[in-house]
């Protein structure tokens, strides 16, 4: 759900920057972003926390918090403008999305991918809103498409992983990934003291 959210609005996004559509279109990306892609993400957030996945949790919370400002900056500013402060925004949230994908690593290496390119969409975004480049600009608009393919393979590979119950598309599980997978994990009351929200602080 998070990264079909993410697919939504990477994509309109990109075809802006990329001039396939008007500048002035830049509203219906904003709209995207407010309206579809930030609801689908803090559920997916939300979820990602009470399932106890908090690789999901952050890397959707971010996401959410990320479209969301760029939805509004995009939608009250004139078509094609630029702004530094977003730029300083998107770079920080690109980098803030490094610690989930350091950690999904071990574990989920799709969702890494995804969380990576994303990474890369906005730090080459929030390079062209703080430079004005026109080759920034371009750049930004194909890596948020090439986020958009991870995005949608993770999507599919995810979605038919739960209803088949096995993996169909690869996901690069690895160690607890796999073991969610394999139904092993910490089950044992010595494990299970460790987890946040059970043991006495986080």
């Amino acid at each position: 759900m998070g990264f079909l959210g993410l697919v939504l609005a990477t994509t309109v996004f990109s075809a802006v920057q990329l001039g396939w559509i008007p500048p002035d279109q830049g509203r219906v990306a904003a709209i995207t972003a407010i309206a579809a892609t930030v609801p689908l993400q803090l559920i997916a957030s939300v979820i990602g926390f009470l399932t106890r996945d908090p690789i999901a949790a952050t890397g959707m919370g971010v996401l959410a918090g990320a479209w969301a400002v760029t939805g509004l900056a995009t939608l009250t500013t004139r078509p094609g403008a630029t702004s530094a402060g977003l730029g300083v925004l998107l770079v920080t949230a690109g980098i803030a999305l490094l610690i989930p994908v350091g950690v999904a690593l071990s574990s989920k290496v799709v969702a890494a991918a995804v969380m990576a390119s994303t990474a890369g969409r906005f730090v080459s975004t929030g390079i062209y809103e703080m430079s004005g480049s026109p080759a920034w600009k371009v750049t930004a608009g194909w890596v948020g498409l090439l986020a958009a393919v991870i995005a949608l393979y993770a999507a599919a590979a995810f979605e038919l992983e739960g209803t088949r119950e096995r993996t169909v598309l690869p996901v690069g599980r690895r160690g607890k990934g796999r073991a969610a997978m394999a139904g092993k994990g910490p089950l044992e009351p010595a494990e299970l003291v460790e987890e946040a929200g059970v043991r006495p602080q986080l």
